[in-house]
């Protein structure tokens, strides 16, 4: 069993910030690429940021600059640094985590719950 739980969701005006924190419990041989991706109405779901166990960093064209992902490997937590926050950020963002549970199978994607980003004008 692998628990995804995220937090940090909220409101926030153009311009604000929200840290978004996403940590991934349960047993598990370990912890590969986190990420972010986020779905709008009416839109596909889109990769926000990702971040490799090594640090290495993927962004989302709209989003470099005002976003950093970042990751405590101690802690199997991720975070989404959101600065100057816009309307079009406006989604339920969700929280990837892909486990390698066990030695023969391979890397397996958990999702969490998701929570909801309002950026208001």
């Amino acid at each position: 069993q692998v628990q995804v739980l995220e937090s940090g969701g909220g409101l926030a005006q153009a311009g604000g910030s929200l840290r978004l924190s996403c940590a991934a419990s349960g047993n598990f041989l370990s912890l590969e690429v986190m990420g972010w991706y986020r779905q709008a109405p009416g839109k596909q779901r889109e990769l926000v940021a990702s971040i490799t166990s090594a640090g290495t960093t993927n962004y989302e064209d709209s989003v470099k600059g005002r976003f950093t992902i970042s990751r405590d490997n101690a802690k199997n937590t991720v975070y989404l640094q959101m600065n100057n926050l816009l309307p079009e950020d406006t989604a339920v963002y969700y929280c990837n985590a892909d486990v390698r549970r066990s030695s023969w199978y391979g890397v397996q994607r958990y999702w969490g719950q998701g929570t909801q980003v309002t950026v208001s004008s």
